[in-house]
C-alpha cells in the first residue's frame, strides 16, 4: 500500500501552528497537593506536597519559570545532599496553602538548610508572579492567610556554595517557631559551648600576644596576633552560627571559614618563620614556609575569583580541597624536618601541628563519612577544636622555653660583655702598672748610677781625708762620713723596693736577713734568724716590702737602743691562713705607760701595717715580742 507522505506532512504543520498560537499554561499543582495550615499541629514536613524545578541549563528566568517542567519532591533524587555540580545552580519551590478555618492564620515556610538567598512568590491566575518578599536573613519566610484562602507560592533558592546542602520544606506554625529554633539549637548546645570556651580562650590569647608585641616590637608576636585573631573569628562564627539558618550563617559556611582557615594559616607559617628564625638556623625550612604562604595566598585568591565571579562551583570545591590537602602534607613535612633537628624550640612547634593535624584527620573523616553527630564526640568541630587547644599549649611551652633560653643567652651575653669590659679594665690597669714598673726601674737604676756612685765618691773622700789628717780629731768630717753611709744605705733601701726583679717572698726575706745580721754586727746583741724551707713561691709588691723592712728596720734600732739586751731572735713561721714574721729580744720589754721614749714610731710602725693589710702587735713576753701576720687567701694551694 503506498503511503501518502505530502498528506502526512500538510497536517504536521497545522497542528504545529496550532500549538504555536496558544498561549503557554503554567504547570498547576493538584488540590490534593495543597497543605491545609489550619491543621499543622507545630511543625509539618511537606516534601511529598512539594514540587521541584532545577535550572541545571540555566534556560530560564524568574518570569517563565512556571512554563518549566516541575517534578514532585519524592521523585527528587537528591533529598540528602545535592551534587556538587548543582550547587551553582537555581533551585524553585512549589508549595500549596489554603486556610480551611474560619479564622487568619500564618505559618512559616522553611525550605532546608543552607541558602544565600530565599525568594518568596506568589502565583497569580495561574501564571503571573507577585513577589512578595525575601526570607534570606532568617532563612525562613512568614505567610499570612485569610480564612478560606488558597494561595500557591514559588520559592527561588540560590544554595550556599558548600557540599551539605539539603532541601527539606517545612511548615511551622507561628507559634512554635521559637520553640522549633530552640529544640534545634539545643541539640548542638555541648559543641556551641566548646567553640565559645576556645574562643574566650583565643581572645585571651590576643591579649597576650598583643601586650608581648607592644613590649618586644618582635615581629612573631604580631604574625601570631595574626594567626590567634583569625582562629578566634572562625571558631566563634562557627559557634554562633550553629543552628541558623540565612544568608550570613551561609555566607560563613560557604565561603569565609575558608578564607579564615587559610589566613590564619598563613600568618602561622610567618609566625614559625620569625619565632625559629629559619632565615638563619633552617635555610631549607624557611623556602619550604615561604613556597607554602604564597602557594595557599594564591589558591586563596583563585578560591576568592571562582566563588564571586563564576558558577564554577566544582572548580571552588577542587582548590577548598587542594588547600586543605596541602596544608596537610606540608604539616606533616614540617614535623618529620622538625624532629630530625633535635631541637627542643622546633619540637614543641612540631608536636603542636601533629596533634592539630590528628585531630583535624578525625574532624575530616567525621565528615566525609557524614556521620550523624548524636554526641558531642561525634561532632567534627569538637575535634578541630580540640586540635587547636594542643596547638596553643605546646605554642605556650614553646614560648616559655624560648624566653627562658633567651633570658639564659641574655645572661651570658651580659656576662661575656662584663669579663671583656673587666678584662679590658685588667689590661689597662697592668699597662700603667707596668709603665709605673718600668718608671720605678728607671728611677733606680738613676739613682744607683748617678746618686750611688756620688755617695760613694762623698764617702771615699771623708775617709781619706780622715787619713790625710792623721791623729786629729775632726767632729765634722765624721760627720760627713757617717751621713754619707747611712744614706747610702737609705737609698740601697729604696732602690731595692722600686726594683720589680725583687718582688718575691725569698728576695724581701733575703734582704731582711742580710740586713739584721749586718746590723747588729760588733754590736754585742746576738742575731739569730729562722727561716722555714719551704717557703712558697709569692710575689711581693714594692710597697709592701718596704714597709714590711721599715718596720723591721724600726724594731731593729729599738732594740739596739732602748732593750738592753743581748739576743734577738728572727723567725719566719707559715701558718694555715698565711704568714707570720716575729721579732723577739730578751731584753726589759717594754713600758706601755712610758712610750714616749720611743715618740710615734710605734704608731708609724701599726700603721704602715694597716696600710698594706699586716696585723701589727707588740707585746711583754721575756722581752719585747713583735708579731706580723700577712693573711693570704688559698695560701695552701702555694707549693
Amino acid at each position: 500500500m503506498k503511503t501518502n507522505y505530502p498528506s502526512l506532512k500538510k497536517l504536521f504543520l497545522i497542528i504545529c501552528s496550532a500549538l504555536l498560537c496558544c498561549d503557554a499554561s503554567a504547570q498547576l499543582l493538584p488540590d490534593s497537593n495543597y497543605v491545609d495550615i489550619a491543621s499543622v499541629p507545630d511543625a509539618v514536613m511537606v516534601a511529598n506536597k512539594t514540587w521541584v524545578f532545577i535550572d541545571s541549563n540555566d534556560v530560564s528566568a524568574t518570569n517563565t519559570v512556571l512554563q518549566q517542567h516541575f517534578v514532585p519532591y519524592k521523585t527528587f533524587p537528591y533529598k540528602k545532599l545535592i551534587r556538587p555540580k548543582l550547587v551553582s545552580k537555581l533551585f524553585y519551590l512549589q508549595i500549596g496553602l489554603i486556610n480551611s478555618s474560619n479564622f487568619s492564620d500564618s505559618v512559616y515556610v522553611f525550605p532546608g538548610s543552607m541558602f544565600d538567598n530565599i525568594l518568596v512568590y506568589s502565583v497569580v491566575n495561574g501564571n503571573q508572579l507577585v513577589y512578595e518578599g525575601d526570607g534570606s536573613k532568617s532563612g525562613y519566610y512568614r505567610q499570612a492567610l485569610a480564612p478560606h484562602e488558597k494561595k500557591l507560592i514559588l520559592i527561588k533558592l540560590d544554595l550556599c556554595r558548600h557540599n551539605f546542602n539539603y532541601i527539606r520544606p517545612q511548615i511551622i506554625r507561628s507559634n512554635y517557631l521559637e520553640t522549633y529554633i530552640s529544640i534545634y539549637r539545643n541539640s548542638i548546645t555541648n559543641i556551641r559551648y566548646v567553640g565559645f570556651l576556645l574562643s574566650g580562650m583565643l581572645f585571651l590569647m590576643i591579649l597576650f600576644v598583643a601586650v608581648n608585641y607592644i613590649l618586644t616590637r618582635k615581629k612573631e608576636f604580631l604574625y601570631y596576633l595574626g594567626y590567634s585573631l583569625f582562629t578566634f573569628l572562625l571558631i566563634f562564627l562557627y559557634a554562633f552560627t550553629a543552628g541558623t539558618w540565612g544568608s550570613f550563617a551561609s555566607f560563613h559556611n560557604g565561603y569565609f571559614d575558608v578564607f579564615l582557615l587559610i589566613l590564619s594559616t598563613v600568618f602561622y607559617l610567618a609566625f614559625c618563620r620569625h619565632f625559629l628564625n629559619t632565615k638563619v638556623n633552617y635555610k631549607i625550612l624557611d623556602q619550604v614556609f615561604k613556597v607554602e604562604e604564597w602557594f595557599l595566598l594564591l589558591l586563596l585568591f583563585a578560591f576568592t575569583f571562582i566563588h564571586y565571579f563564576t558558577e564554577w562551583y566544582v572548580v571552588e570545591s577542587f582548590l577548598e580541597n587542594l588547600m586543605k590537602v596541602f596544608v596537610l602534607v606540608m604539616g606533616i613535612v614540617f614535623i618529620v624536618i622538625a624532629f630530625k633537628q633535635k631541637d627542643r624550640l622546633i619540637v614543641y612547634l612540631a608536636l603542636g601541628s601533629a596533634f592539630a593535624i590528628f585531630f583535624s584527620s578525625i574532624s575530616l573523616a567525621l565528615i566525609l563519612l557524614n556521620v550523624i553527630p548524636k554526641s558531642i564526640f561525634l561532632h567534627a568541630l569538637f575535634y578541630h577544636d580540640i586540635g587547636l587547644v594542643f596547638a596553643l599549649a605546646f605554642f605556650l611551652l614553646g614560648l616559655t622555653y624560648k624566653n627562658r633560653r633567651e633570658l639564659v643567652e641574655n645572661i651570658q651575653e651580659q656576662e661575656a660583655m662584663k669579663l671583656d669590659i673587666e678584662k679590658k679594665d685588667f689590661e689597662k690597669q697592668l699597662a700603667i702598672i707596668k709603665a709605673q714598673q718600668e718608671e720605678r726601674n728607671r728611677i733606680s737604676a738613676d739613682m744607683h748610677d748617678d746618686l750611688g756612685a756620688g755617695m760613694t765618691t762623698i764617702r771615699l773622700y771623708s775617709e781619706l781625708a780622715k787619713s790625710r789628717i792623721g791623729d786629729k780629731n775632726i767632729p765634722e768630717i765624721e760627720k760627713i762620713s757617717s751621713s754619707a753611709n747611712e744614706l747610702l744605705n737609705k737609698m740601697n733601701a729604696i732602690i731595692w723596693s722600686m726594683s720589680s726583679s725583687n718582688d718575691s717572698l725569698h728576695n724581701m726575706i733575703a734582704y731582711i736577713r742580710s740586713y739584721s745580721l749586718e746590723y747588729f754586727e760588733n754590736s754585742g746583741i746576738n742575731c739569730r734568724i729562722t727561716i722555714p724551707e719551704n717557703l712558697p713561691n709569692i710575689v711581693v709588691s714594692g710597697e709592701i716590702r718596704r714597709n714590711v723592712f721599715l718596720v723591721v728596720k724600726e724594731a731593729l734600732n729599738n732594740i739596739l737602743k732602748h732593750s738592753g739586751a743581748t739576743e734577738v731572735t728572727i723567725t719566719l713561721e707559715r701558718v694555715t691562713d698565711g704568714l707570720k714574721l716575729f721579732i723577739h729580744d730578751n731584753g726589759r720589754g717594754i713600758d706601755f705607760e712610758k712610750l714616749r721614749q720611743f715618740g710615734n714610731g710605734l704608731k708609724n710602725m701599726k700603721k704602715r701595717m694597716d696600710d698594706i693589710n699586716v696585723r701589727f702587735s707588740i707585746q711583754n713576753q721575756n722581752g719585747t715580742l713583735i708579731t706580723l701576720h700577712r693573711v693570704v687567701e688559698n695560701f695552701n694551694a702555694f707549693s
